[in-house]
């Protein structure tokens, strides 16, 4: 299994890029996140998860090995190929999956694109156990019912999941529990 690629970046689409290694060209499907700071030219480091079927070879690379683990768990969900996979840790990104798993919020996933209410309710069962509440780089603090009022709030304004999230890991803990004072210091740090 090819378990990382070390090379330079030939060309870059709207879902992979080209990378040259050795006088061939690989193609790898990778997150937007990766495809949004890697350009044509760059050299680049991907831990890659390989997809063998009778009538598939994709190669996915990630930039770390947390989100290669990540992609193969949520391919092990019925239901879930390696493109709604590939979504899911686009749009979600680690720390998203891993809090909607570990504080069971399925609403968390499923604001993904094409992932629906029942699918996300399939990963978080089926995950549980598989994902705890640390991580790599990761200071999981469970969230308090307000907080997941502001995170609806955050991306009703048209936030991402991701970025409501981060905003309201940068609330101070000492910030009084009401929803109106925490939106607030939320938006405030999204400016």
């Amino acid at each position: 299994m090819i378990a990382y690629l070390d090379g330079t970046v030939l060309e870059k689409e709207s879902d992979s890029i080209v990378i040259f290694i050795g006088g061939i060209g690989l193609r790898v499907y990778t997150t937007q996140n990766c495809l949004a700071i890697i350009e044509p030219g760059q050299r680049v480091i991907l831990h890659t998860h390989l997809i063998v079927r009778e009538d598939l070879l994709a190669l996915y690379g990630f930039e770390t090995q947390e989100e290669v683990r990540y992609f193969s768990l949520l391919m092990g969900v019925s239901g879930v190929g390696p493109r709604l996979a590939l979504n899911i840790l686009s749009s979600a990104g680690v720390d998203t999956i891993r809090r909607a798993v570990v504080q069971e919020q399925p609403d968390f996933l499923s604001r993904v694109p094409g992932v629906g209410k029942k699918t996300a309710q399939k990963i978080i069962l089926q995950l549980q156990g598989k994902i705890t509440g640390t991580g790599e780089g990761s200071d999981f603090q469970a969230y308090q019912p307000v907080d997941f009022e502001v995170i609806e709030a955050l991306t009703a304004l048209g936030y991402s999941i991701v970025q409501a999230q981060a905003a309201v890991q940068s609330i101070p803990k000492n910030t009084a529990d009401s929803i109106e004072e925490k939106l607030r210091i939320a938006l405030q740090s999204l400016a």
